[in-house]
């Protein structure tokens, strides 16, 4: 994707028109990944890579030197992007997998930081990593940092979200496969919530979202309700008891917003 004239590439790269509705592009200095946790079972990421060639095999730990790589060329891609945007860092791959090195990674911190006028949202499954650089990184204030959790087994992600310094903090409970008991929201932004979608999709319960919603409510966390999942991933589209929910986070000012906000 070349400025602002909105192409989208068909290589894992960059999109300027993702259907994910909480952002608005992706980058990905890194592709590939391995499996860690039951939220990567039908991962949408390693569907598509098999698609199009570009994982050579199934995304299990034993396959991550051959599926996992450090893409130098698109480092600098955000810089070319003159509209500010939102963008997903690494939607085709995990930015603190164990085999991408900690001098790589601060290389994607320089550039998120270079690149002041977009806002990055990096989403992990790999919590104990991420808490133990940061210390050893420099968050700018564009960062926003995630962890995904997907049942009740992973609530302990949370607890290594609040070691890290970035301006806002956000939960990805999607898919969400089970209710997150002992979910404690203390020092998140953020909670986006949805169901899985694609072949072999596991259904997402109603209370479990009500659970959810009313939670943020009472710890004025913004909550996005992203979908119900399905075959398809607009399937049952995304209203929950009659409206949309689409909240989004202020980054550290005090407080988090609780009213909603446009939809990205």
């Amino acid at each position: 994707m070349d400025g602002d004239n909105g192409r989208c590439t068909l290589d894992g790269v960059a999109a300027d028109k993702t259907g994910i509705e909480w952002t608005e592009a992706t980058w990905n200095p890194v592709t590939g990944c391995s499996k860690v946790s039951p939220g990567c079972a039908h991962c949408y990421a390693e569907s598509m890579s098999h698609r199009f060639g570009w994982s050579p095999k199934p995304w299990l730990p034993e396959h991550a030197r051959e599926n996992v790589f450090l893409r130098e060329e698109r480092l600098d891609q955000p810089l070319h992007w003159r509209r500010p945007r939102m963008v997903f860092v690494n939607s085709m791959s995990d930015l603190y997998h164990e085999l991408v090195p900690i001098d790589f990674i601060e290389r994607v911190f320089e550039m998120m930081a270079a690149a002041e006028q977009h806002t990055f949202q990096i989403l992990t499954k790999r919590h104990e990593r991420m808490a133990e650089l940061a210390p050893r990184l420099s968050w700018p204030a564009n960062v926003w940092m995630g962890v995904s959790i997907e049942n009740g087994r992973w609530v302990e992600r949370a607890d290594y979200l609040r070691q890290v310094p970035a301006a806002v903090r956000f939960i990805s409970a999607e898919p969400l496969l089970g209710r997150l008991d002992g979910l404690d929201l203390s020092e998140i932004d953020w909670l986006i919530a949805g169901g899985e979608s694609g072949r072999g999709h596991r259904p997402c319960r109603a209370e479990w979202l009500r659970d959810l919603r009313d939670a943020c409510q009472r710890a004025r966390v913004a909550f996005f309700f992203k979908q119900w999942g399905g075959a398809r991933s607009k399937s049952g589209g995304r209203r929950l008891d009659g409206r949309e929910h689409s909240e989004m986070p202020r980054a550290h000012a005090g407080e988090n917003t609780t009213e909603d906000s446009a939809r990205i």
